[in-house]
C-alpha cells in the first residue's frame, strides 16, 4: 500500500520497556490489516526515527502518517518529533508525511486507566471500599506546565469516576511532588489503602523508580496497604486509541492542543518560551544505549525547551 505508519516512541535504556513497546506495535499493525508499520525511537534505541522512516520509504511508501507513542504532549511531542519528521520532509519533497497528535485524555484512556486499578484491586488480600482509598496517579514529569497538568486532570476524572475516597498527583522527576514525598504526605491523610498508579504506556527506568518507592515507604509504614496497579501497556482500548490517532491523521487535521503551550502561548513563568525556534535535541544520543553502551545522564530533559511555529510536517 501506498500508505504507511511509522509509531514513534521516545526509546529507553531498559531493554523491557523496548520490547512492550514492540509488542504494543504489534497490536497496532493487527488492527491496520494490510498497512505497514514500523517503529521508530529519538533515542537509545533502534531502529532511530530516520532510519525507520528510510525503511518505509524504501518499502514504497508514498506516504507517511507519524504517530506519537507518547501519552502526552510535552517537548518531544511539540519539538523534537516534528523536526524529525519536518527534516526528512525537506529532504524527501515527493513523500507526503503527516504528524498525528499524542493520546491525550480520552475516554478509551480513561477506561483502560480503570481497568489496571481494578486489577490492583483484584489482587489484594482484603477488600476496602474505595471510599477508604486514596489514589496516587504519577506521571513522567516534564519542565512543560501543560503536560504535568493533565497528571492532575487525569487523577480527578478517575477519582470522581471510581468513586476514591481523595486522589494526589505525583511525577517521577522534573516536576512536584515527587513520588516519595507525595507518599509521605497521602499517609498523613489517614486512608486505609493507597493505590499508586504510573500513567506510562511502558515498564522502564521511570516506572521501577515508582515502584521501588512504594516499596520503600510501604515497609516503613506497614499499617497502610499500598497497592502497586499495572501501567497501561497494551491495554486493547490503548491499542484501538492509536488506531484512532492513524485514522483522523488520514482524514483530516488532527487537534493539537495549542491553547496552553509554553511555545505558543505565554504561559506564568514560562513567558521567555514562547515563540522560540524549533531545534532537535537528540543528534548526539540517536540509538545510543541498545548495544550496551551506557549514556551519561539521567534524561530528565530539563534542556528541553523549544518549539517552532508549527506542531507537524505540512
Amino acid at each position: 500500500m501506498d500508505t504507511a505508519v511509522m509509531v514513534c516512541g521516545h526509546g529507553s535504556r531498559d531493554a523491557d520497556a523496548i520490547r512492550e513497546f514492540e509488542r504494543l506495535a504489534s497490536g497496532v499493525r493487527a488492527r491496520l490489516a494490510g498497512v505497514d508499520v514500523a517503529t521508530g525511537y529519538l533515542e537509545f534505541a533502534r531502529p532511530t526515527i530516520r532510519d525507520g522512516l528510510d525503511g518505509l520509504r524504501a518499502r514504497g511508501a508514498k506516504r507517511i502518517l507519524a504517530v506519537p507513542g507518547m501519552l502526552f504532549a510535552a517537548s518531544h511531542v511539540k519539538n523534537d518529533l516534528p523536526w524529525e519528521i519536518n527534516s526528512f520532509a525537506a529532504e524527501h519533497p515527493a513523500l507526503e508525511l503527516r504528524f498525528g497528535r499524542e493520546l491525550a485524555i480520552e475516554p478509551k484512556l480513561l477506561r483502560a486507566a480503570a481497568d489496571r486499578i481494578a486489577e490492583a484491586e483484584g489482587r489484594a488480600a482484603q477488600k476496602v471500599p474505595r471510599g477508604d482509598t486514596l489514589l496516587l496517579v504519577v506521571g513522567r514529569g516534564t519542565n512543560d506546565p501543560d503536560a504535568n497538568s493533565n497528571i492532575a486532570k487525569l487523577a480527578r476524572m478517575l477519582w470522581e469516576g471510581m468513586g476514591f475516597g481523595w486522589a494526589e498527583a505525583a511525577f517521577s522527576g522534573v516536576a512536584h511532588p515527587l513520588i516519595e514525598p507525595a507518599l509521605q504526605r497521602s499517609l498523613r491523610l489517614g486512608f486505609r489503602r493507597i493505590i499508586v498508579f504510573p500513567y506510562f504506556l511502558f515498564t522502564g527506568v521511570l516506572v521501577k523508580r515508582i515502584y521501588d518507592a512504594a516499596d520503600r515507604v510501604h515497609a516503613a509504614h506497614p499499617e497502610v496497604e499500598i497497592l502497586k496497579a499495572p501501567y497501561l501497556n497494551d491495554h486493547p482500548l490503548v491499542l484501538d486509541c492509536f488506531a484512532d490517532r492513524v485514522g483522523e491523521t488520514v482524514d483530516g487535521e488532527p487537534g493539537m492542543n495549542c491553547r496552553l503551550c509554553k511555545y505558543r502561548a505565554q504561559v506564568i513563568g514560562y513567558e521567555a518560551a514562547a515563540g522560540a525556534p524549533q531545534a532537535g535535541h537528540h543528534h548526539h544520543v540517536r540509538g545510543i544505549g541498545v548495544d550496551g553502551h551506557e549514556h551519561p545522564h539521567e534524561h530528565d530533559h530539563h534542556h528541553h525547551h523549544v518549539h517552532g511555529d508549527r506542531h507537524g510536517a505540512d
